[in-house]
């Protein structure tokens, strides 16, 4: 089998974990005999890392030519960079050369910034970090800008938010070439919870409604995050804070903004979801994890939800 080269460019000031991140994922897949070779490359001999820590031992990137088999990753960098980006241009056109060899070419963060400057999202959807969302689309109005999701694919190119989104498109491309079994025996390696979809939020699900400095109210949807399983009044719950029910009715939505029927389903709803994709349970098991007696129970809950389900989802529902 024919090896195939990730190379991974690092640009000044880069962010270690959206170098590291990835890099795992596919030392793990060489740990288990897949073959793959790491290169890592650059513009610059010694690159400061945005934690300054040096970077060497690099190779420089027109010493190199990237196959269509091959995969280029783009780490991320401080953003105060990014008004600084001053890459050559022999290394845009190095990336086009690769990019006309169909190599599978990969943003990780505000490394999107540098992709796009090469012309290569011009008129395709991508996605960056949430903070800086505006500006990308702002400095380059040509992208199809996709706002809080994981990452994206357009053709062999592919982009993602950042930083721990960068494991989840790296398994997503390991999935894609190797399939769910073998991702999936990565994420467990990485101790990764799940493998999310591109399509998720970049937000989890469980820090939403959660910027209050309520203790009280904190300690609520801690309880009901580990105990989606079981039913709870609001008596019971209000019992755990030592406050009225009333009251913890009225302070829970006033410091969150829904009520804690709605953030309890909104949590049910998340877990069903990853459990669908990512486990070989029943669905009636899953229901019965997710807190609801039947399946048909969840089945509703979901049926309103159903145009936000991925396709795998949606056949396991059927």
């Amino acid at each position: 089998m024919a090896v195939t080269i990730i190379y991974f460019y690092i640009p000044k000031q880069v962010t270690l974990l959206d170098l590291a991140g990835v890099l795992e994922v596919f030392q793990e897949a060489k740990n288990l005999g897949l073959p793959y070779e790491l290169k890592f490359i650059s513009s610059n001999p010694v690159i400061t890392s945005s934690s300054g820590l040096a970077l060497s031992s690099v190779v420089h990137f027109s010493k190199t030519n990237p196959r269509g088999n091959d995969i280029v990753f783009l780490s991320g960098f401080s953003s105060a960079q990014i008004s600084k980006i001053d890459e050559d241009v022999s290394f845009f056109e190095w990336l086009k050369k690769a990019n006309a060899k169909q190599t599978t070419i990969a943003s990780v963060c505000n490394g999107a910034f540098i992709l796009a400057k090469s012309g290569l999202l011009d008129f395709k959807e991508c996605t960056t970090h949430w903070k800086l969302i505006d500006r990308f689309q702002k400095d380059f109005p040509l992208l199809k800008v996709q706002s809080n999701v994981l990452f994206t694919k357009a053709g062999n190119v592919y982009t993602s938010a950042g930083i721990v989104t960068g494991i989840d498109l790296a398994l997503f491309i390991i999935e894609e070439r190797h399939g769910k079994e073998v991702a999936t025996s990565i994420a467990k390696e990485l101790v990764v919870y799940k493998r999310r979809q591109g399509s998720d939020q970049q937000e989890s699900v469980y820090l939403q409604n959660r910027n209050h400095r309520d203790e009280k109210i904190h300690t609520i949807q801690d309880w009901i995050i580990y105990n989606l399983e079981k039913t709870s009044t609001i008596d019971f719950l209000a019992d755990l804070v030592h406050i009225g029910p009333r009251n913890l009715t009225r302070i829970f939505k006033k410091q969150t903004g829904i009520t804690i029927a709605e953030y309890r389903t909104k949590l049910r709803i998340e877990k069903a979801k990853s459990l669908l994709a990512h486990s070989d349970y029943k669905v009636e098991s899953i229901a019965h994890l997710c807190g609801y007696k039947t399946s048909k129970q969840l089945r509703v809950v979901l049926e309103t939800h159903l145009q936000e389900l991925p396709g795998e989802i949606k056949n396991r529902l059927s």
